[in-house]
């Protein structure tokens, strides 16, 4: 009969790993179409990421209507340092009549010389690109090819489209880097882990098919629900499944480690590692999930979007790690460990580990601990009072692109005059009498009417302010209070977007911070069954987020050279933060749970939950982190910030709260950590731990 049975996991053993890697298969074959569409249909503009209900949004649908679609408009600028000569004069008219005969341009551009000879500004306005995004970035590469500086004299392309433009090139160059990257950073960290030649490609292969396979849902979520995809939101699901899979990975590996020194067949070592460490990693990944989507309750569409991806990215992961990773591990056998190879009955190395010093430190002086760490965190945040206001256009990029470096120039040669339309759409009925308010309304400089149709009248207004500045803020305010909404019409343009934009993120703010708070919380209740423990864990993971914005309001203009943040930043960084927080603490509880479950003292099993899981977490922690932390290196402003605050968040949760703030509380509070559940009632059987398995990988110890 045990012959029989034998046999039969020896067959269980080769059909269900070949079975699984068949499916994967499959499936990869299924998202191959799809998934090389997702960057076709991202949207970058500010106007995309703004609600229906936003007044830009409403100016936006309103030009849509008009004879020729939306308007494109764009800035070309002229400079010599020493003054404009009569040839440059010459030249740049010459060219500006060149677009004119090539596009169909709604008027004649005018010059506008600045003050002090040195500029010449001309106002380039067209619907023949009409809505399309790629027509649109043809036709501002078509004039920057006629548009042509020699012999000192500079000629840029900016504006509105210049930038979008410039945006949406940023974006397309994105997808390459930042999946390269992050898989050098990732495999460059598995393979000091491991320290094998092999094992640390089987998690990486999981992760890239993980990645590929997200990739299609995310589309198909874009195609059948109109889910809104961002660069920002695509490059962030690539890094959740690199750094999320991988912490899954370490946990199965270790614990499949583990398996294979007690168990000979390497497929029932793995179902006991499945079953060992398949409850904590499916409770982490569902928190994390949870947390993201708590983002649909978001008004804006960028920030919307973004959970339902960020949720895909995790969930892919988590398929991949608990199915493909096992099958491939299996099929390997014990020598993909090689050199480090775990016999079957052999015993893993004792050395001490730096986690049971801390352990012990924790244990002798808990309150100490617990006061210091809670006031280093406090310290740190102060750091938010540094923070600056939203991130102008010409702040968002690392580097200077055209559009930027023609706002420059159009800032110092017309300190006094903006560069670019605002918008007023009105009911054609009441135009006139719109146009004679407005250009009585304080802080306008110039407007003029343009086109009219479907009941509707555009007119372009200037302020006398520059782009994005206080005086342009104020000037967009008294329209929208003044001639515009008393007439039922509405302002939009780029800088009344960004005034939308900040609107929009206070708002999701104020929605969406209590929905992730009452949503991991309750989570970590039913999980723990406690009330104690997943306040502490919130807690906690609030002050992290604090601590992460604190620095980063001490680093971003001083060491990234960033000015402004982007007002999605809190919002993002707090929900990132908070799940994936929560991620490392309910490895931490859930060892502690289970320790004092067996009869240990509530006090001693926080030190050994600490000792035995502390090298996983900490390799987890510094995946997660080195994944987020490849943003860093991104063009775009506002993902250096992003990343850099939750990788520095995650260091913070992995090295200070869970190894020292977490156990130390767990120390000092005893019992009471798990009331009122049955534990805080249960006396402890013994002071010394039972002979549970161990999961700190020998390579961290």
């Amino acid at each position: 009969m045990g012959a029989v049975e034998g046999t039969q996991r020896t067959r269980r053993g080769r059909f269900v790993p070949w079975t699984l890697l068949a499916m994967w298969l499959v499936v990869l074959a299924l998202a191959s179409p799809l998934a090389g569409k997702l960057s076709g249909v991202q949207q970058n503009r500010n106007v995309d990421y703004l609600p229906a209900s936003a007044d830009s949004t409403q100016v936006a649908e309103v030009q849509d209507k008009l004879p020729g679609g939306e308007s494109t408009d764009m800035v070309v600028v002229y400079h010599r340092d020493g003054g404009l000569t009569g040839a440059d004069r010459r030249t740049a008219a010459a060219q500006i009549d060149e677009i004119a005969a090539a596009h169909r341009l709604s008027a004649q551009p005018q010059a506008v010389p600045s003050k002090d000879g040195t500029t010449l500004m001309y106002a380039v306005s067209t619907t023949e690109p009409g809505q399309d995004k790629k027509a649109k970035n043809a036709l501002v590469d078509d004039v920057r090819e006629i548009v042509d500086g020699t012999g000192g004299l500079t000629a840029e392309v900016g504006g509105s489209v210049g930038l979008q433009a410039d945006s949406g090139k940023v974006f397309e160059s994105l997808d390459g880097p930042l999946l390269y990257t992050t898989v050098a950073v990732v495999a460059v960290l598995l393979i000091v882990i491991y320290r094998s030649p092999l094992l640390w490609l089987v998690p990486l292969v999981a992760a890239g098919a993980a990645d590929f396979t997200a990739m299609a849902v995310a589309y198909g979520l874009h195609t059948w629900f109109g889910t809104t995809v961002t660069g920002a939101s695509s490059g962030m699901m690539t890094i959740l499944v690199f750094g999320a899979g991988t912490d899954y990975a370490l946990l199965l590996v270790s614990r499949y480690r583990e398996e294979l020194r007690r168990i000979e067949r390497p497929y029932d070592a793995m179902r006991a590692a499945l079953r060992g460490s398949g409850p904590a990693v499916l409770a982490s990944s569902g928190t994390v999930a949870a947390g993201l989507l708590c983002l649909l309750a978001a008004d804006l569409n960028s920030t919307r979007g973004m959970g339902p991806l960020g949720t895909v990215g995790v969930l892919c992961a988590l398929l991949a790690m608990t199915t493909l990773l096992p099958a491939v591990l299996v099929l390997l056998g014990r020598r993909v460990f090689w050199p480090l190879v775990p016999a079957f009955g052999s015993e893993p190395a004792q050395r001490r580990s730096m986690f049971a010093a801390i352990g012990s430190s924790a244990g002798r002086r808990p309150v100490a601990v617990l006061v210091t760490g809670a006031a280093v965190l406090g310290a740190l945040a102060l750091g938010t009072l540094n923070l600056q206001g939203s991130m102008k256009n010409e702040n968002s990029f690392v580097g200077t692109p055209e559009s930027i470096a023609a706002a420059h120039t159009l800032a110092t040669a017309y300190p006094g005059l903006g560069s670019q339309p605002i918008a007023v759409v009105v009911p054609s009925a009441k135009a006139d009498q719109a146009l004679q308010r407005i250009r009585g309304t304080q802080g306008v400089a110039t407007a003029e009417p343009r086109r009219s149709g479907a009941g509707w009248t555009e007119i372009a207004v200037t302020a006398d302010s520059p782009p994005e500045s206080a005086g342009e803020t104020a000037t967009i305010r008294a329209l929208r209070s003044g001639p515009a909404g008393e007439l039922g019409g509405h302002v939009g343009g780029p800088s009344a977007q960004l005034i939308d934009l900040k609107a929009s993120n206070a708002g999701d703010r104020d929605i969406v911070v209590p929905l992730v708070l009452v949503s991991v919380l309750l989570i970590l209740i039913v999980l723990l069954r406690s009330l104690i423990a997943p306040l502490l864990l919130v807690g906690a993971v609030v002050a992290v987020w604090g601590a992460a914005l604190g620095i980063g309001g001490l680093v971003f203009e001083p060491v990234f050279g960033i000015e402004g943040n982007d007002p999605a930043l809190p919002v993002l960084s707090f929900v990132f933060l908070v799940a994936l927080g929560v991620d490392y603490g309910i490895f931490l509880m859930h060892r502690m749970r289970e320790y004092a479950l067996s009869g240990l003292a509530p006090e001693a099993a926080a030190i050994k939950a600490l000792r035995t899981t502390g090298g996983v977490i900490a390799s987890a922690g510094l995946v997660l982190a080195a994944t987020f932390s490849v943003l860093t290196t991104m063009p775009l402003a506002s993902l250096v910030e992003m990343g850099f605050v939750i990788a520095v968040g995650v260091l913070l949760d992995t090295f200070l709260v869970r190894t020292f703030l977490v156990t130390s509380a767990g120390v000092a509070l005893g019992r009471a950590l798990w009331w009122p559940g049955p534990l805080s009632k249960q006396p402890p059987a013994r002071e010394s731990g039972p002979a549970l398995p161990v999961q700190e990988p020998a390579e961290l110890r």
